[in-house]
């Protein structure tokens, strides 16, 4: 079994779905990890800034292109990660999922309040 698959079906309220032809991992119906199409590489959805440590200190990770890269989307080569550093980042995108799911939507240019 993939190291990333594993390491995520072991999280609490973590199910393997798929979007767009790739498995894909999601908690409360969001999902916060991939696997790409070849199953060399995965991506995590970390914050910009926790994106940029991640690369700063591994290069196993990479922002994805364009704008889901600026957003925090990072690829990663899972033949050169080691398991606790992949681990750590799928722990924290599974944290800013399900954090980003509790705090709701941000709010619709309709319902935003005028000041």
């Amino acid at each position: 079994m993939n190291t990333l698959r594993r390491i995520a079906l072991g999280m609490k309220g973590v199910v393997e779905s798929a979007h767009m032809g790739h498995p894909d991992f999601r908690v409360d119906g969001r999902i916060f990890a991939t696997l790409h199409a070849d199953d060399r590489w995965g991506m995590v959805k970390l914050t910009p800034e926790q994106q940029q440590d991640f690369i700063a200190r591994d290069a196993a990770f990479v922002p994805e292109k364009g704008a889901w890269g600026r957003q925090g989307c990072t690829a990663v080569r899972l033949d050169a990660v080691d398991e606790d550093t992949l681990g750590e980042a799928l722990t924290l995108a599974r944290q800013n999922t399900a954090q980003r799911k509790k705090a709701g939507p941000a709010p619709s240019p309709s319902r935003r309040r005028q000041r």
